[in-house]
């Protein structure tokens, strides 16, 4: 299991890659898969661990990620015949250097950061797993789409939400923070924000002086032990993106919870969101004012049940698993 190294695996606040790698590699080792994991030294695991880099680069600064993940990947398919398959979460970096992978290469595209890192991908020597259909590239030929899924046991059930409204991710134009403030002012209603600054100047800018503790309140990141608690107290997840995200981790989460979601139609959204059991897609602030109101009447025990019958981490391994058999075979 070839893992990014943004950040510990599994991570201990943001770093969707790492999540996703975590939970496949923990889900193979109680399937009787031996794996080994290539990641941060300091990640935690059942499967065997091993690795280069001490730490994530994104919270260090004496570590270049550039660096670190160039030798991450030597590292790694220096090892590579010692395995039947290498599943690589890692992007374009471990394609570029496929043709010296002595195992099978699979790798799971968790999103384009822009056409110019296709180059990589056209000419490796590697099978393509899409995270939903609308980040597909008509370049490329894909064996399938997994849809990502989550620890449910870390996410419990609330049938009571609250009157709150909630934005979860990265602080950033992409995910329209902004966007989500004007919506809840304008739905009468708190916004609970919990997230990174991925954009300082954006978060100054636009973000800071609109968070007075009262109608709008900044929690920070908010880790894994929290997640739960915080997107079950809502009455909406609020989710305005100004691009096509691949996919959508808060949204699956926050839905697995029982609050429903409120998200721009946009990329993987049509996929993620089952219109009127959980959530509504909304086309601009106008729509999603008024799609407020409409969620939060929504059965929270049929939206968790649905999110849960779809979002498993359970339903992704076994996806996984069958993808590598194939592979293999």
């Amino acid at each position: 299991m070839l893992g990014p190294i943004a950040w510990r695996t599994p991570p201990l606040h943001y770093g969707p890659w790492e999540l996703i790698t975590s939970l496949i590699a923990e889900g193979l080792v109680e399937r009787g898969i031996d794996v080994t994991l290539f990641a941060t030294l300091d990640s935690v695991t059942t499967a065997t661990l091993d690795g280069v880099a001490p730490a994530g680069y994104e919270g260090n600064d004496e570590l270049d990620g550039r660096v670190w993940e160039a030798i991450h990947v030597s590292h790694a398919l220096e090892r590579s015949g010692e395995f039947d398959l290498i599943h690589n979460h890692l992007d374009w970096l471990p394609l570029a250097f496929s043709a010296h992978s002595r195992a099978p290469m699979l790798t799971t595209v968790h999103g384009f950061s822009g056409r110019n890192i296709l180059p990589a991908y056209g000419r490796a020597r590697s099978k393509f797993v899409s995270i939903s259909d609308s980040d597909r590239s008509p370049e490329l030929d894909y064996v399938a789409t997994v849809h990502h899924g989550v620890d449910l046991g870390g996410l419990p059930f609330h049938a009571d939400g609250g009157d709150d409204l909630i934005l979860f991710g990265r602080i950033h134009p992409d995910k329209g923070t902004d966007l989500a403030i004007e919506i809840a002012r304008r739905a009468g209603r708190r916004l609970v924000i919990c997230g990174i600054v991925q954009d300082r100047a954006f978060f100054e800018s636009a973000i800071e002086p609109k968070i007075d503790g009262d109608a709008v309140v900044y929690l920070g990141s908010v880790g894994p032990d929290e997640r739960g608690a915080v997107l079950g107290s809502g009455a909406a997840l609020l989710h305005p993106i100004r691009f096509a995200e691949p996919f959508g981790l808060s949204v699956v989460e926050s839905m697995i919870c029982g609050t429903p979601v409120v998200a721009y139609r946009k990329g993987s959204m049509t996929e993620v969101v089952d219109e009127g059991v959980t959530g509504r897609l909304a086309d601009g602030i106008d729509e999603a004012v008024a799609a407020v109101d409409e969620v939060a009447r929504l059965d929270r025990k049929a939206c968790s049940d649905r999110a849960r019958e779809r979002f498993s981490a359970d339903r992704m391994v076994d996806e996984y698993l069958a993808i590598y058999r194939k592979i293999i075979s």
